[in-house]
């Protein structure tokens, strides 16, 4: 599908619980909210991925951060560095079992519009647990066919 990243399309289908793969700053990534348990639970399925392996948070401000530390970040963000702060407040779902969770706030326009229309999002990587990471949608949909709602970028 062509539609842009931060469409109104690919809003829908993020917010009622769908999956998207997109690119983001650093590789294609599987893509939910982070706020959805089920769309959680579907990414790590479709991922065979353990529930203690969590992933990356995608936000677009640090408002969205599950527990704002009063600290500048802007040396760091936007940009590929993530970062892993505490975050006891966060779902169960996204907590480490340290009770933290690892941050990213990328440097796309188009996908920082998507987070902000949509709320954190979690974004590990488009593949199955143990294979090397989709460097194309083609890959991506191999990987994954029909288990997710849309892919962006074809």
């Amino acid at each position: 599908m062509s539609a842009a990243l931060d469409s109104q399309e690919v809003v829908s289908v993020v917010l009622s619980g769908g999956i998207v793969v997109a690119r983001t700053d650093t590789i294609y990534g599987l893509l939910a909210r982070a706020q959805n348990e089920v769309a959680v639970a579907k990414i790590f399925d479709n991922k065979k991925r353990q529930q203690e392996n969590t992933a990356i948070v995608l936000i677009s401000s640090t408002d969205q951060l599950f527990d704002a530390p009063d600290q500048d970040f802007s040396y760091f963000w936007p940009g590929p560095n993530s970062l892993v702060l505490p975050a006891p407040s966060a779902p169960d779902w996204i907590r480490r079992s340290d009770n933290t969770v690892a941050y990213r706030m990328p440097n796309l326009p188009a996908l920082q519009s998507l987070i902000q229309k949509t709320g954190p999002l979690i974004a590990p990587s488009a593949n199955p647990e143990g294979l090397l990471p989709a460097t194309t949608i083609i890959e991506a949909e191999n990987y994954f066919g029909s288990a997710v709602d849309m892919y962006i970028g074809k």
